[in-house]
């Protein structure tokens, strides 16, 4: 196995220690007064780090200059999902035991439950879409598709917000925001030096046709 490969293993493993604590935590009776909340929390707090460091990969290839970071970016964005499907299935089964109806209306009701079923949502066809065999097959509308993380991400810094507003606890989740905010911010601005680099390139004068 490459040196590369084998950063790829010890990602994929350590990605999974967020839910080994968990069950560690559950056998040791360690998952607070209130386990659901606890899991429910949890797996949704890992879902958005997953998410900002799966962001965080094309930056990091940019500021670096090399190229491997974006081999992680798939496998981070995958476990991003991972987390927001156990995050998604623990309200569905608890909070609303598998009633749609129900749920339906808790969408409606409250703006932090609406903005994170948004972005589960939406992160449906990037993680069904993120294999190689898809890329070639949408082409260039499989960049248009996945630039929805950047819509994913800012709902699910809402979902985090209104949350945590009915508490007045927003230490964590302005750490989150201001993340989020300059992953984004820097993408803005290296499209505008982008565009703006190639907008001064000289247009190169079409070659005249000669008549016979």
């Amino acid at each position: 196995m490459s040196a590369l490969g084998l950063v790829r293993f010890a990602v994929f493993v350590a990605s999974l220690l967020p839910l080994t604590r968990l069950f560690w935590l559950g056998m040791n009776d360690g998952l607070t007064a209130n386990p659901v909340e606890f899991v429910t929390r949890s797996t949704g707090t890992w879902a958005l780090v997953f998410l900002c460091l799966s962001l965080s990969m094309t930056p990091l290839r940019r500021l670096t200059g090399l190229v491997q970071w974006i081999k992680f970016r798939r496998m981070l964005g995958l476990y991003s999902f991972f987390y927001a499907v156990l995050h998604f299935s623990l309200w569905l089964w608890v909070d609303h035991s598998f009633d749609l109806a129900e749920m339906w209306r808790d969408v409606l009701e409250r703006p932090f439950i609406a903005a994170g079923f948004t972005a589960f949502l939406l992160l449906i066809p990037l993680a069904a879409t993120s294999t190689k065999g898809m890329m070639r097959l949408l082409g260039h509308r499989w960049v248009q598709l996945h630039r929805l993380v950047y819509l994913i991400a800012v709902a699910a810094i809402l979902h985090y917000w209104w949350h945590k507003a009915g508490k007045n606890d927003f230490g964590t989740v302005s750490i989150y925001a201001g993340v989020v905010t300059w992953l984004l911010g820097v993408r803005l601005w290296w499209a505008w030096q982008d565009n703006r680099r190639r907008s001064r390139r000289p247009v190169k004068p079409a070659a005249r046709s000669t008549v016979a």
